[in-house]
């Protein structure tokens, strides 16, 4: 048996599917938890969360294909119902048609941009731009929609963007460290 059918193999054990399926979930618990840490910003319907390192890690751990599912879940488990989502909005599937919807809607592009940008050996400068690319879609589809429900989009940059940027630059170095740390280890334990 050649090394890539013994790959092949490996992936698609039992054993490999519920590693991926736990991976998957516990990814988009970590959002989750990273969306309950919420503080509400005066001027602006965006709360400041936790949520942007731990998709940039979540994609950048688990890889593209596994990151975008685990947001994907994510997306699913808050538009059921389910408090995953900031505490702070519409509940429900409501929620993606709100303020905050077109930063929940970019989160699994952009898990699959950090997850693609992580692919190891992990490369530092590939790394950085990766996560740059992740943060700036996040901030692009939530632009887009307070645009569209706003009207303007020079007010939609203002005061759903702008506010972010300084906090988003310590994001991305922790998220970075983190997953220059972790990603070969657990990329490898998902094959």
């Amino acid at each position: 048996m050649t090394n890539s059918v013994q790959a092949l193999d490996r992936r698609h054990t039992a054993t490999a599917v519920v590693r991926k399926v736990a991976a998957v979930l516990g990814g988009a618990l970590l959002v989750a938890f990273g969306a309950q840490a919420s503080v509400p910003l005066p001027g602006t319907p965006v709360p400041i969360t936790l949520q942007v390192p731990a998709v940039l890690i979540v994609g950048g751990l688990l890889g593209p294909r596994l990151g975008a599912a685990s947001l994907v879940t994510y997306l699913l488990a808050g538009a059921a119902g389910l408090p995953v989502f900031a505490p702070i909005g519409l509940p429900g599937v409501a929620r993606l048609f709100g303020p905050t919807g077109g930063y929940l809607l970019a989160l699994p592009l952009a898990a699959a941009i950090a997850g693609r940008a992580a692919i190891p050996p992990v490369r530092w400068t590939r790394l950085a731009v990766g996560l740059v690319l992740a943060t700036v879609t996040i901030h692009a589809g939530g632009v887009a929609q307070l645009a569209i429900l706003g009207g303007d989009l020079r007010v939609a940059v203002g005061i759903g963007s702008v506010p972010f940027l300084l906090g988003d630059v310590a994001k991305l170095l922790v998220a970075g460290l983190v997953i220059g740390r972790y990603a070969t280890p657990i990329r490898r334990a998902l094959l």
